[in-house]
């Protein structure tokens, strides 16, 4: 083999790497850190996420699913979804209520004092979402967040990676009931 096709050999096999590298990362997957606390004691600060871009094309959101999405303050935010459209949600005394029937969320550390909230229907398209550390989140609650509509979702956390010692699939649906 020449040299000179031997050089176009690897240009076109980094191309090509370079090429599915991309696809992937805007079509299917992408990374993200999670930054502040906001998702604790299920996320922490620092932790590394890998999130799927692709499965909301075939399937709605759903109840409890962990997501990313444009927070229109300047970075992605990563939250649990609580209600979607049509719903009505409600919080009082520190505890969530969807649709008149109260979230048993097993996945809250012992937190109960945050303000009431509500009732609000959840506007089709849109979604409600919230932190797992709710005294210290910016979620659908806070006007400048608001209902998340579906264009503004990015997809759905399905993996830890990092730290590897926290690695783990997420899951989603513990607030399903």
């Amino acid at each position: 083999m020449s040299r000179s096709s031997e050089t176009w050999e690897w240009i076109r096999s980094i191309t090509i790497a370079v090429v599915l590298a991309l696809l992937i990362r805007f079509f299917l997957f992408e990374v993200f850190e999670v930054e502040g606390g906001s998702m604790y004691p299920t996320l922490e600060n620092g932790y590394r996420l890998v999130v799927d871009k692709i499965s909301y094309r075939f399937h709605e959101p759903g109840y409890g699913d962990i997501v990313v999405f444009d927070s229109r303050i300047g970075r992605p935010f990563i939250k649990r979804l609580i209600a979607v459209g049509g719903d009505r949600v409600e919080i009082r005394d520190g505890k969530v209520y969807r649709n008149g029937t109260y979230l048993d969320e097993p996945y809250l550390v012992d937190q109960n004092d945050y303000p009431d909230y509500g009732p609000v229907e959840i506007p089709p398209g849109s979604y409600f979402v919230m932190g797992d550390y709710r005294r210290n989140s910016k979620d659908s609650r806070d006007p400048l967040v608001g209902f998340v509509t579906e264009e503004r979702i990015m997809g759905r956390a399905c993996l830890v990676y990092w730290p590897p010692g926290e690695a783990r699939v997420l899951g989603g649906k513990a607030a399903a009931n």
